[in-house]
């Protein structure tokens, strides 16, 4: 067993670039790191203590450079281990209202489908009935330029209005389809 002033010597060769003494260090200190991890976050589960000693790993590899060789490895390796912990598992709090737990929902759940071909089809529905109830020149400029894709030139040849006639026209029309389909601009 390998004494904190092994693993300080151990972690100022690795800062000095001595590759053996870096994987000696790690071999050392990762089931200390994986039991630390257990007592500090007894509510994390295995994986996520995984997770936090990995990130901690990380950390250390980053950090490096701050190690004092002076001082003890161990209370070094346990402040990264808290820091890194503690910033998981606040990020696991900020999420969890935005997440659904996939172990608990069957591997077909209908809650996890997107968006479908269903529900394209009743907004398609929904969009041509609304773009129906327009007054003919706004259905006439929206297929036109929106639907068909035409330029503006094309378009107001075949309307005969103007290039800024017909965006405004647009702005108008697309403004009273918005309305039809009660969409607001924070949608």
């Amino acid at each position: 067993m390998q004494t904190q002033r092994d693993w300080a010597a151990l972690l100022a060769a690795a800062q000095a670039g001595d590759r053996r003494s870096y994987e000696a260090l790690l071999r050392a200190a990762l089931p200390r790191l994986r039991a630390q991890a257990r007592r500090a976050f007894p509510a994390a589960g295995a994986a996520e203590c995984e997770d936090i000693v990995q990130d901690t790993l990380l950390a250390l590899h980053r950090n490096l450079h701050l190690f004092d060789p002076a001082r003890p490895a161990e209370p070094f390796l346990r402040g990264i281990l808290r820091l890194r912990g503690a910033d998981r598992l606040r990020a696991r709090a900020r999420n969890r209202g935005r997440e659904t737990p996939l172990d608990d929902l069957p591997v077909t759940s209908p809650s996890l489908a997107t968006n479908d071909m269903q529900e394209r089809a009743l907004d398609a529905g929904r969009l041509a009935a609304a773009i129906d109830a327009l007054p003919r020149r706004d259905r006439d400029v929206l297929t036109m330029l929106k639907l068909r894709e035409m330029t503006l030139a094309e378009a107001a040849a075949a309307t005969g209005m103007t290039i800024g006639a017909l965006k405004v026209a647009t702005h108008r029309a697309i403004r009273r389809l918005r309305q039809a389909l009660k969409v607001t601009d924070a949608d």
